[in-house]
């Protein structure tokens, strides 16, 4: 059933926060001095897998992007995402007050 995968389509305005996330990525391998044969050959991907990643693909896997960050050290950063939910609180709070 891979081939009945659904293409996930992202908003061109949106695209330019992947594309940073991609180049951070590519700047923190580079300031290591890992060489994209190292890290595609410790996260366990192609090295076209790697380039998609310092791009920004929304085409690659979450799991990917998590190795090679874990290779440079930086799991941890995967715990930010959607860490500070103003809305989402904002939204609770509302309906805490009624």
């Amino acid at each position: 059933m891979a081939g009945n995968r659904k293409k996930q389509v992202i908003f061109p305005r949106y695209t330019e926060l992947l594309e940073q996330m991609g180049q951070n990525i590519k700047l923190a391998r580079k300031r290591r001095k890992i060489t994209t044969i190292q890290m595609a050959e410790r996260a366990d991907i192609s090295r076209s897998t790697l380039y998609l990643i310092e791009l920004g693909s929304p085409k690659v896997a979450m799991g990917a992007y998590f190795n090679v960050l874990r290779i440079l050290g930086l799991q941890n950063d995967f715990l930010k995402l959607a860490a500070d939910d103003e809305f989402g609180r904002r939204l609770q709070d509302i309906d805490l007050l009624k």
